[in-house]
């Protein structure tokens, strides 16, 4: 059947700030379908308090309302349209992650879609429950004669105490109705369980959990599914865990397509997945169901089905370049797989399953750093922050790649000198898995453990060690050679296993510049293929493309065709982290838009695949590559761009602009000069000084004994802080020697040779920021923005008020003043964001930062005007007086910071200048008497720490 047509409007939900468990893919997901339903015709209204999405944009839907995620914004949404004579009809909620499903059955229970009259569209009520309900989920499947862990729901302790007595340990607790694992958990003995069984009934917001049998080691596998009203039903990827049952999906290292699954067990699990679908329910929408595969027996169990799009479907659009989110939202308003054209081909129908002939890999990242004393150990509960994904013509070279975009300081997979070597400490960690497992297995290898021994400790498929086991033995064959004796063969075949010239320098013993040399000397050079969804059956229109050395050296067959046109390169902002995150994806798909508007073509590079601007629509050109020297600047010599702008993409981006400048490619807006006279803490310092602009005293120091020295000319407190980082990574507030001495010999450890800036601390200042639009002549200030808490906590970490709620007019003089100044003095071509503290009526300027910032989609969204697509085009030569800008300026918005602390029981929760918040919300109040202002305005010294 065609699309309904009785359906007029349609609200979307959204999943809100980013919390670890629930990232970025739900802003990828919900921009997607809101432009699907808007393509028929039909009003979008959106509802979602996260500032810094592509979502919340006007050009996303008709309504946007940045609120809270709760009933009586729901209920003033809907009573709203009633009043405008355009009522809702629908509610789209599955493109919200959790969030989204949990209001949605808030709002059912509470009568609300019924009084308004609207319809649940993408799944049903009773779906949701049925997954989310454990003790439901159960029955259901042992109704459909699907095979399920031995094990009861617990609605009390003592219940829980009953069933485990009866089941025998070990025993994996799930709570109900809970996001990215949260509450779970292992237990191996009687002892651990009590506390386990208390933690997962208060997880649960319906105090109700699992109680199974434990199937730890077994192997994982997702599948994700679409369904249409007449039935159809495709299987768009099937996911392959690299790591076994007991590690968090979130947290896994996954493979696409299956490796290691027999066709008769695909079969198998092909067949329950649908049972399992259409058992919940009929709706029309995405699936993703997971399964465990006993790797002895072949017994294959279900673990979980989610009736929303997630994660993994996020994943497994990339992976396959079938754009789930968009074809699952037109089935959520009537039409049908066969009536719906798959966009990447443009000419086949959706009714298909993708075939790929190439490997994805992907590899979480972690933010361990920012939370000592935190349980490290990987288990139910997801603890990643985001991930990256490589795409290869192999699975070692789609690993090597994902492990090159992690930012992690290392070259990829090992081959870089950092291997761990006392075999005791490899060992514990390949039995207790952390965010280093994949690499201890690498240095496991590398230093002598059987493949028996790793095998057993890990659980890992014995055919997934085998390939990284045969990356050790080449390596061996390679440190036998000099870059001059190393034959071609080993050559290609390293970079046919995703190997980085710097890694095969390293195991050369030679300079990077020399393998690249060679390589192209022997013309093994990267050819760029295209993903199309059916394997080259079809040509695809979509231009979505990764390299490889994989293809024949006589015919290289090099898919991406280079166009006559004028090209600007967008360097994307890597894999989610904390003090980089979704802000900086908002910023690169703005700067993709605005230079389109200008007339150029766009090529994005990006290896996230959680966002939005990795979705193949968003540029004329995609490159599904890490944001890693080499990648970049095979690309640059592919295309021959104009320039790359590296503003946008957070401090991934800014880091290769020296090397771009280096090799003579043109930076679009801010010079790389520029951008490093702003991060070199002393040379800023004399740029201050030359303008007449007070900062705190400070000095730069190398050692420890400077420090101590420099220390009684400043006077403690002191905040000491390293050059060239983002977040606040490694700040601290010292307050006498010893932590002094302490602290900068662990910034050395870490950054060795940084020049480490000691600023005098300023008490109880209070700390604001200013962020503008500059030509290099004209400066126009964006937003001045002030901070609930003193100064001390992270810009990142405080409650920040738009526009500022009492500062003098002699204060915003004076940061007014000295914004344009710094802004005009490094001869700024773009965005700049710079913070200040503030005592006794004197501003002190803490630091610039000639990029977008975090805050800069904030204020886009609360002043309703587009500043990332103008400081684009006066990156591109427009002046700043060539825009009208015209804010809209009413009452105050709040920045409201998200942490993830809960992932994190045992840890600190104290806030301090080094960054810990995952996301943020966005909150409207008409004047500062409103309640909420004045509660955290009260609180504002609680969390204050070191």
């Amino acid at each position: 059947m065609p699309k309904n047509s009785s359906i007029k409007s349609v609200l979307i939900i959204g999943s809100g700030p980013i919390v670890i468990g629930q990232a970025c893919e739900f802003d990828y997901s919900g921009s997607q379908a809101a432009r699907s339903i808007r393509e028929e015709g039909i009003k979008v209204a959106l509802i979602n308090s996260n500032p810094a999405t592509i979502m919340t944009d006007p050009m996303n839907a008709d309504y946007v309302y940045l609120k809270p995620l709760d009933k009586n914004s729901i209920k003033e949404i809907l009573k709203k349209h009633q009043e405008m004579g355009e009522p809702i009809d629908c509610v789209l909620p599955t493109m919200g992650g959790q969030t989204a499903l949990n209001l949605a059955i808030d709002c059912d229970k509470a009568g609300i879609w019924q009084k308004y009259g609207v319809q649940i569209i993408g799944v049903d009520i009773k779906a949701i429950e049925t997954t989310e309900d454990r003790e439901l989920f159960r029955n259901k499947m042992i109704e459909l004669g699907i095979g399920v862990c031995k094990g009861r729901t617990a609605k009390s302790f003592l219940e829980g105490k009953e069933i485990a007595q009866e089941i025998g340990f070990p025993l994996v607790i799930r709570p109900s109705y809970t996001l990215g694992g949260s509450g779970g958990g292992f237990v191996n003995t009687p002892e651990e369980f009590d506390a386990a069984l208390n933690h997962g009934l208060h997880a649960s917001p319906i105090h109700e959990v699992l109680v199974e049998k434990s199937i730890l080691g077994w192997k994982e596998y997702e599948l994700e599914l679409l369904r249409d009203n007449k039935q159809n039903i495709a299987i768009i990827c099937t996911i392959e865990n690299f790591d076994p049952m007991g590690v968090h999906t979130g947290d896994s290292i996954t493979v696409a397509p299956a490796m290691t699954l027999p066709d008769t067990i695909y079969q198998h699990m092909r067949d329950m997945a649908i049972k399992m679908m259409n058992g919940i329910g009929q709706f029309a929408g995405g699936c993703n169901v997971q399964f465990s595969l006993n790797p002895d027996t072949d017994e294959l169990i279900a673990i979980e089905i989610n009736p929303r799009v997630s994660r993994s479907s996020a994943l497994a659009s990339k992976a396959t370049g079938y754009p789930i989110a968009k074809i699952a939202a037109k089935m959520a308003i009537g039409y049908n797989l066969d009536e719906l054209i798959n966009p990447i081909t443009g000419s086949t129908s959706a009714f298909f399953e993708p075939a790929i002939d190439y490997v994805i890999v992907k590899v979480p990242r972690w933010n361990f750093d920012k939370f000592p004393g935190a349980d490290k150990r990987l288990g139910l509960q997801m603890k990643s922050v985001g991930e990256t994904m490589g795409i290869g013509r192999n699975f070692q070279e789609a690993l090597q790649k994902a492990c090159q975009s992690l930012e992690i300081k290392r070259n990829g997979l090992g081959a870089d000198g950092k291997e761990e070597k006392d075999q005791e400490k490899l060992k514990y960690s390949l039995a207790n898995p952390s965010w280093n497992r994949l690499f201890h297995v690498y240095d496991a290898f590398k230093a002598g453990l059987s493949f028996n021994t790793i095998q057993r400790l890990t659980k890992i498929d014995k055919w997934f060690l085998r390939q990284i086991e045969e990356m050790i033995q080449l390596e061996n064959e390679i440190e036998k050679f000099k870059i001059g004796t190393l034959p071609a063969e080993h050559l290609i075949s390293a970079k046919q296993k995703g190997y980085a010239d710097r890694q095969i320098a390293h195991l050369l013993k030679c300079l990077e510049s020399e393998v690249f040399q060679k390589r192209i000397d022997l013309n093994i050079k990267r050819v760029f293929k295209c993903v199309d969804t059916c394997s080259a059956e079809f040509e695809a229109k979509t231009p979505y493309f990764y390299s490889t050395f994989n293809a024949s050296l006589e015919n290289p067959d090099n898919e991406s065709v280079v166009s006559e046109k004028k090209k600007i390169l967008v360097l994307g902002s890597g894999p989610n982290r904390i003090g980089q995150g979704i802000e900086f994806d908002y910023s690169c798909v703005h700067g993709v838009l605005a230079a389109k508007e200008m007339g150029y073509e766009t090529i994005m590079i990006n290896c996230n695949p959680e966002t939005v601007s990795t979705d193949p629509d968003i540029s004329d050109k995609l490159y599904f590559e890490p944001v890693f020297w080499e990648n970049v600047y095979d690309i640059i010599l592919h295309e021959k761009p104009e320039g790359v702008i590296v503003q946008l993409g957070g401090q991934t981006a800014l880091k290769m602009a020296e090397k771009l400048t280096k090799y003579g490619i043109k930076i679009i807006g801010t010079s790389y000069e520029a951008l490093d006279l702003a991060e070199d803490r002393g040379r800023f310092s004399e740029k201050l000084i030359e303008l007449g602009i007070p900062y705190p005293q400070f000095d730069t120091v190398r050692t420890a004994d400077r420090a101590v020295e420099v220390s009684k000319e400043l006077g403690f407190p002191l905040l000491v802080r390293p050059s060239y980082v983002l977040g606040g990574q490694s700040m601290k507030i010292v307050i006498n020697e010893t932590e002094l001495e302490q602290h900068v010999v662990k910034i050395l450890n870490d950054i060795p040779d940084n020049n480490i800036l000691l600023d005098h601390f300023l008490e109880n200042a209070i700390e604001a920021e200013a962020d503008a639009i500059c030509d290099g002549e004209d400066v126009y200030i964006i937003g001045i923005m002030e901070h609930i808490e003193p100064a001390g906590i992270h810009s990142g970490d405080s409650y920040a008020v738009l526009p500022a709620f009492d500062l003098s007019q002699n204060v915003i003089k004076q940061i007014d003043e000295y914004t344009r100044k710094i802004a005009i003095g490094l001869r700024t071509q773009g965005l700049i964001n710079i913070q200040f503290a503030i005592k006794n009526e004197i501003v002190y300027v803490i630091e610039a930062n000639p990029r977008a910032s975090r805050t800069v989609p904030f204020i886009c969204k609360a002043y309703q005007e587009p500043y990332v697509n103008y400081a684009t085009k006066v990156m591109l030569g427009a002046k700043v007086k060539d825009f009208n800008f015209n804010p809209i300026k009413h009452g105050y918005a709040i920045k409201i910071p998200v942490f993830s602390f809960n992932k994190f029981p045992n840890v600190n929760k104290e806030l301090g200048p080094e960054m810990k918040s995952t996301g943020e919300g966005i909150y409207f109040i008409e004047d500062l008497t409103d309640d909420f202002f004045l509660e955290i305005y009260a609180e504002r010294n609680m969390y204050m720490s070191r």
